[in-house]
């Protein structure tokens, strides 16, 4: 890991090289990471937009087929940066074997940017030779000609995870089939097997958050082969994704009326999560319904 800035400097990564080197996969990475990005920014507007402080470490993607961009153009940002007290610029550079970027562009069948009307290799070598004194100042060098998109995400979060970073959130969803699914959902789990306290009026008035209801509800026989099962598969995925740069997951336990078990089994699960040292929120669709329902009806 390299040093970091101090915490009075704005960090600030210009990523390039030659188009289809990795470079919108890297800033997609570094956004995932905590950083605030923009791809395809013109270098005229760079001093510009680092005038005013930013509240979070900056990773710009320069394209080398803009229509403004030349070698002198960028090593002149760059010099005119370094000496800044509050900016700590960084070139990263993604290099890639000319074969490879010639394979890529055949497998996409993408016209190259820096020629658009003739052969892809005519654009590589192009852009190749303009780079070369960027790359020759390059402050870090990855060379993808060998990495796939997440090997790189790996590399790049080895160099440049932020301190504090949260890697994965976690929110656990709650809802009635009756209502549909809820949006952005990554997992869901029916719950509507185990025993429903709706039958119990003792419990029909009550919701999942409630021991009683939990306790009931815990009560079947199958609840806790299906509640360590549905933690064990979360165990197991939640690094996965961490890894494939995955910043948010959902998981979803629907019942029929979202109130008992789909809420106590999303109570229980974001629990053990939680203990595991996972950052975990929870959502219960129809509590919160209800919730702003009586508001407007108080209002």
């Amino acid at each position: 890991m390299k040093d970091a800035a101090p915490s009075a400097t704005q960090q600030l990564i210009l990523v390039t090289g030659p188009s289809g080197g990795g470079r919108s996969t890297a800033i997609n990475a570094l956004e995932d990471m905590g950083y605030e990005t923009i791809d395809n920014l013109p270098l005229s507007l760079v001093k510009r937009l680092l005038a005013e402080p930013l509240e979070r470490p900056l990773a710009l993607g320069i394209a080398p087929a803009a229509r403004e961009f030349s070698a002198n153009a960028f090593i002149e940002v760059i010099d005119s940066l370094k000496p800044s007290h509050n900016t700590a610029p960084e070139i990263l550079y993604l290099d890639c074997r000319q074969d490879v970027l010639l394979r890529r562009y055949s497998e996409t069948r993408r016209r190259h940017p820096s020629a658009p009307e003739e052969t892809p290799m005519l654009g590589i070598e192009r852009e190749q030779d303009l780079l070369l004194p960027i790359k020759a100042r390059a402050d870090v060098l990855i060379d993808t000609s060998e990495l796939s998109p997440h090997d790189l995400k790996a590399e790049l979060d080895r160099l440049y995870a932020l301190e504090g970073e949260v890697k994965l959130a976690v929110t656990m969803h709650s809802f009635s089939y009756k209502r549909g699914l809820p949006r952005g959902i990554d997992m869901v789990f029916d719950c509507r097997f185990l025993r429903n306290p709706y039958w119990s009026p003792e419990l029909r008035h009550l919701s999942g958050v409630s021991k009683k209801v939990q306790d009931y509800v815990s009560q079947d026989a199958r609840y806790v082969s299906f509640f360590e099962q549905v933690t064990a598969l979360a165990e197991l995925l939640l690094p996965a994704y961490r890894e494939e740069g995955k910043a948010h997951l959902s998981i979803a336990f629907g019942c029929t009326g979202g109130r008992h078990r789909s809420v106590t089994m999303a109570e229980h699960v974001a629990s053990a999560l939680a203990h595991k040292g996972w950052q975990v929120s929870i959502r219960h669709r129809e509590l919160e319904r209800t919730e702003a329902s009586r508001r407007g009806t108080e209002g």
